[in-house]
This record gives structure tokens, C-alpha cells and sequence, in this order.
């Protein structure tokens, strides 16, 4: 084994964060837009919530979204239970927090462009006029992009 593959070993798993951030970033969404705050559910645009049928429905794919963030945490904790348990495990809050704030942001963007913009499932703020959705969807993805840009400095300025 080279240097570069022992150090390598030895690091912190990036992909735990990663995937953390993913799962957490998708339950910040369910739990505070979906839920708590009930700005949009899942289908709210296709199938508003003005019957009992729709709300039905969107429950219904805001849980299979729910199971779907919740894979990635279970995921993200399976890498960092299997990489902690190694002797030689270097663990570093710095890394955590910066990958989890890459795989938040990364859900965002994603999220963001694909159910907002692509396919049109839904929008951040659907309680607002509809010319006003358009805003609260770009920031939405200006709040993923700086978490990422904050993530990636993290990182850079730990490891170079």
C-alpha cells in the first residue's frame, strides 16, 4: 500500500458527510417547508391542496420523500459507524461540517432545479402570490450554492 492510499484510509470519509448533509438538508425541507411551515407538499403545484383527495396524495409523496432523505442519513451514519471503528480513524468535526454543509447545499440545487424549475412539483413559497414564487425558488438555490461554496472552503482551507 503507497502513502497516498495509508493516509487515504486513514481520513476522514468525506462521503459520510456527504450523504448527512443529503438526508438532513431533505429533512430541513419536509419537516419545516412541508410540515411545520406547509408552504408546499410534494405535488402541491400539480395537485393543489384544495381537496381532501390532494392532500391525500401529497402526504402520501411527502412520506416516500421522507423514506428517501431518510436512506441517505442511514447511509451516511453506516459509513462513518464502519469508518470510526477503524484505530487508526482520524476524526475531524472540521470535515463533518463542511461535507454536511456540500450535501445540504447539493440538495438544494438539486431539489431546487429539478422539482421546481424542471419538472415543476412544487415551489418554495406556494403561500405567496404566484409572482413571488419564482423569488423564493432562487434563493432557495442561492442559500445550496452558499452552503456549498462555505463546504469547499472549509475543506480547502484544512487540507490545502
Amino acid at each position: 500500500m503507497t502513502g497516498l492510499e495509508r493516509r487515504a484510509s486513514r481520513s476522514f470519509p468525506l462521503s459520510a458527510g456527504l450523504l448527512l448533509g443529503l438526508g438532513l438538508g431533505g429533512f430541513f425541507d419536509g419537516i419545516v417547508l412541508h410540515q411545520l411551515l406547509q408552504w408546499h407538499h410534494m405535488l402541491s403545484s400539480r395537485y393543489p391542496i384544495t381537496t381532501i383527495e390532494n392532500l391525500e396524495l401529497n402526504t402520501f409523496w411527502d412520506g416516500v420523500f421522507h423514506s428517501g432523505t431518510y436512506v441517505f442519513v442511514l447511509a451516511g451514519l453506516f459509513i462513518l459507524w464502519r469508518s470510526g471503528r477503524l484505530s487508526h480513524f482520524l476524526w475531524s468535526t472540521a470535515d463533518l461540517v463542511a461535507t454536511m454543509l456540500i450535501g445540504f447545499g447539493a440538495f438544494n440545487l438539486v431539489e431546487g432545479i429539478v422539482d421546481h424549475h424542471v419538472l415543476g412539483l412544487h415551489h418554495v413559497n406556494e403561500t405567496v402570490p404566484r409572482g413571488q414564487w419564482l423569488f423564493w425558488d432562487l434563493v432557495f438555490l442561492a442559500w445550496g450554492g452558499a452552503m456549498i461554496a462555505v463546504g469547499v472552503l472549509m475543506l480547502r482551507r484544512r487540507h490545502g
